[in-house]
């Protein structure tokens, strides 16, 4: 039930691919490893493990510092909840993760991502809110959409507020100078808090160097430092209402500040959550958003075409059961389910702090204290996404966006995307696949698991108030995929069915992502290590966790 996939990376050294191969084919990497490579001198150094897209990116970041990679998938499909579906017949859906934005651009560049086929359709607009409301005077109800031309969307604010229309350009520019300021952040592990309180000279003199990053942030901030600081503690709510009087404009990018979260936009720290949402890019865009062509897993497939290109090796349906503790305290490697041992001295882990410490690790290996500290990590999960297949209708679909959100008080919160608007090759002619990021929705109902019958009555309620918005948009679907949190744990390896790997409240981020003894990628166990979005920065589709934790390993690797 875990997101059991490997990475593992060798010293770089000369040996025929083909035969490598073959071994793991035939599942007797026991044999490879305890004999024909004992036998050329052949000696494990890395082995990464649970790979989603941050494992596949440190996969091919180690592999570039000069260790030779292999990639052990669980699935079937690589990628972690970054993968695209063919859940019906002739229809792909990205079934967990549906949008990018997040990836960072160096990661982007320095992978050639374009040219190992990613393709990227931009969302303009990006939002269409539309209202429950009568008519004036015989026109339709009102709604806002909002995309990338800030006179468009001036216009459409303006609907509802000349005031707020006037002001949400500087808006615009205010989030957007505050999370620029916070990209030093995002491409660099943490402070090294334990490097400056022990240690050789040489330690604290490195250490010192991980304070760069925070006093490039606190330039780029200058006096936005005070803006920067009531962001990330205050209520989005708060934020938004200082800024905007118009209830739709603030509904709709109040949005940001919620999702994936189990908070509400009047609680601290949403505001964060909305800053992380619109840090990100594409094609030089700031801020924007776009659907992937063929899917999500086409972010992993291009990822995993790069790693390929430089020599790293990648199989699927790979599945660890445990990592290896030796009795001096440290990583020797891991256990496949089918007994398979593969030894080395560092192990990576692409999974959520929860399964790498609860579920693979020996609990004699740690310390009760610790295990405690791993129990109290929130992973508290909103989320339940739906998937659906439908055929052509007179619902209506914004022609260049294919994203429609609906908000109410008291009802699910729904964004739905509907890809294939612009994305031919995810349905056949004249049907589309749709996307419904819901919540709030817990992981019991009433204290007891989730049955096929509650998945498809929240399913008809999600629909019947989309249904009030788009007549016949019910009708229209004719097969659909339910994930509530339970299902995103089972299938995709997130612990409490949590997008980001764990909560992105304020209690867990940077130093104390996911614990203070963690937040540096490293564990209490010598050679483990943590690469997923656990770690700093966080969550989405962005590659920082899996780059910062290859740094960290080739760090370490170079002082022994």
């Amino acid at each position: 039930s875990v997101q059991s996939s490997c990475v593992i990376s060798l010293p770089l050294l000369s040996i025929r691919h083909t035969v490598y191969t073959k071994y793991f084919k035939n599942l007797i990497m026991e044999q490879l490893f305890e004999t024909s490579c004992i036998g050329i001198g052949f000696k494990l150094r890395i082995l990464h493990l649970f790979v989603g897209h941050n494992g596949l990116v440190a996969a091919t970041y180690l592999q570039k510092g000069g260790l030779q990679a292999a990639v052990l998938e669980r699935r079937h499909v690589l990628g972690g909840a970054a993968v695209s579906e063919e859940i019906f017949p002739g229809f792909r859906f990205s079934r967990c993760s549906y949008l990018l934005s997040l990836l960072r651009p160096h990661i982007y560049r320095d992978l050639e991502l374009k040219k190992h086929g990613l393709k990227v359709y931009m969302r303009d607009p990006h939002a269409f809110t539309p209202m429950l409301e009568e008519g004036v005077r015989g026109a339709p109800p009102r709604s806002l959409t909002l995309g990338s031309d800030l006179a468009t969307n001036q216009m459409e604010i303006g609907k509802f507020s000349q005031k707020d229309a006037k002001a949400y350009p500087e808006f615009v520019a205010h989030l957007e100078r505050l999370a620029d300021a916070m990209n030093p952040l995002l491409d660099a592990p943490p402070v090294d808090i334990p490097g400056f309180t022990s240690g050789s000279l040489r330690r604290r003199v490195a250490a010192a160097k991980t304070l760069m990053p925070i006093f490039r942030c606190g330039l780029k901030l200058g006096k936005n430092l005070p803006d920067f600081y009531e962001i990330v503690t205050a209520p989005i709510m708060k934020i938004l209402t200082q800024w905007f009087d118009s209830e739709p404009l603030r509904a709709t990018l109040a949005t940001d500040g919620v999702i994936g979260a189990m908070t509400s936009p009047s609680n601290p720290g949403s505001g964060y959550v909305l800053l992380h949402h619109v840090m990100g890019e594409v094609e030089k865009e700031k801020g924007a958003w776009g659907y992937v062509e063929g899917g999500m897993g086409g972010v992993s497939q291009a990822i995993a075409s790069a790693a390929r290109s430089y020599g790293v090796d990648i199989f699927t349906e790979k599945d660890v059961s445990q990592i290896l503790v030796g009795s001096d305290g440290d990583a020797k490697g891991v256990v496949l389910k089918d007994g398979t041992e593969i030894h080395s001295k560092v192990v990576l882990s692409n999974a959520t702090p929860y399964i790498t410490f609860k579920n693979l690790t020996p609990q004699s290996a740690l310390s009760s204290e610790f295990i405690k500290a791993v129990d109290q990590i929130d992973y508290t999960s909103p989320v339940t996404k739906i998937n659906g297949e439908k055929s052509l209708s007179n619902m209506f679909v914004n022609p260049s966006s294919g994203c429609i959100m609906f908000l109410w008080s008291c009802r699910p919160m729904v964004e739905m995307t509907i890809p294939s608007v612009l994305d031919p090759t995810l349905a056949p002619p004249g049907c589309h696949v749709v996307s419904l990021f819901t919540q709030f929705t817990p992981y019991y109902i009433e204290g007891r698991e989730w049955t096929d019958q509650d998945r498809e009555a929240f399913a008809d309620t999600v629909f019947d108030w989309v249904e009030q918005y788009a007549p016949g948009f019910k009708k229209s679907v004719v097969g659909r995929d339910i994930l509530a949190p339970p299902d995103l744990e089972r299938i995709f390896g997130l612990t409490g069915g949590n997008i980001f790997h764990g909560s992105m409240s304020l209690d867990q981020l940077y130093l104390t992502r996911p614990l203070p003894s963690l937040a540096d990628y490293r564990s209490p166990i010598k050679g483990l290590y943590l690469c997923g979005s656990g770690c700093h920065p966080g969550g989405g589709v962005m590659g920082s966790p899996g780059w910062n934790a290859a740094l960290t390993v080739i760090a370490d690797l170079k002082r022994r």
